[in-house]
């Protein structure tokens, strides 16, 4: 009879060889606080693929070529905590402030391209969508163009389902989920339209290649990302940014976070509803 498998152990040790492993190839920087949440999914992992411990482990992760096994890893490290509407203060900001800006300096016939970064499983982009639809009177005038981006591949597959729980949807009111939203098994579905609305993407902003192909974006939603980053991938993610945007274009961050506090490319911008950062003109 064969005796069960003992569960595998992270050091100290390996656990700062595998944080040091997971910045370099993210950005993303675990404090020594999250040692427990970065060893249970590292446990998840080194079983899941069959591995002994750590460190046969880490050699595959490591050598492997096709990132399979990375990618699994990045889906399970990274949080995706969001519901629609959330900080709702910076879509009014938006369509209110920022939009009558942006169209100042527009032809009709040139898009407003807006992108959301990162998109988590979707809350984010489609309540961009829905606000601009409900609260933007200008919204039929243009082509609007939405954009929704992260890191994480699972994440961005329930994204593009659309499905969520009562949670998620908790702050919208009821005549929006009617209109917007079908009932199906106790989830909440956004409509065919609004899905097909938001083109999602995989990226991680701190690599400089991938961000090549993020250009011309008059508004950015970037909010509670930079918190996860130390301060020089905060720099190289605050620059990517900036290329990213249009001359005179906006980026929205979370409320605890400050563009300032990172670079002096940004021009703060206060407007009635909400302090956001603008690429000078």
């Amino acid at each position: 009879m064969s005796l069960p498998q003992a569960t595998p152990t992270i050091s100290n040790e390996e656990f700062l060889k595998f944080r040091d492993f997971f910045y370099r190839k993210t950005g993303i920087f675990f404090e020594e606080t999250k040692h427990y949440f970065v060893d249970k999914r590292l446990v998840e992992r080194i079983q899941a693929t069959g591995n002994d411990n750590f460190r046969s482990y880490f050699v595959m992760l490591r050598f492997e070529t096709s990132g399979t096994e990375l990618q699994a890893l990045i889906n399970l490290m990274t949080v995706n905590e969001t519901y629609f509407f959330r900080e709702e203060y910076q879509f009014t900001c938006l369509v209110n402030s920022i939009l009558e800006e942006v169209v100042q300096h527009k032809p009709r016939n040139e898009s407003i391209r807006i992108w959301s970064v990162p998109s988590s499983s979707g809350e984010e982009p489609y309540s961009l969508a829905i606000y601009l639809l409900e609260h933007w009177p200008r919204a039929d005038d243009y082509n609007i163009e939405l954009v929704a981006s992260d890191i994480d591949t699972g994440i961005l597959e329930r994204a593009r389902q659309g499905r969520y729980d009562q949670r998620s949807i908790q702050h919208l009111p009821e005549p929006l989920l009617r209109k917007y939203f079908t009932k199906l098994n106790g989830q909440y579905q956004i409509n065919a339209d609004l899905r097909n609305s938001v083109e999602f993407t995989l990226v991680n902003i701190t690599d400089l290649a991938q961000m090549r192909g993020y250009r011309d974006f008059d508004v950015v939603f970037c909010r509670n990302l930079l918190i996860y980053f130390d301060d020089t991938s905060r720099r190289i993610a605050a620059e990517s940014l900036f290329n990213a945007l249009r001359p005179g274009g906006f980026i929205c961050l979370g409320h605890s976070e400050s563009m300032s506090r990172i670079t002096p490319l940004f021009k703060v911008r206060k407007f009635p509803e909400a302090i956001v950062y603008q690429k000078p003109r």
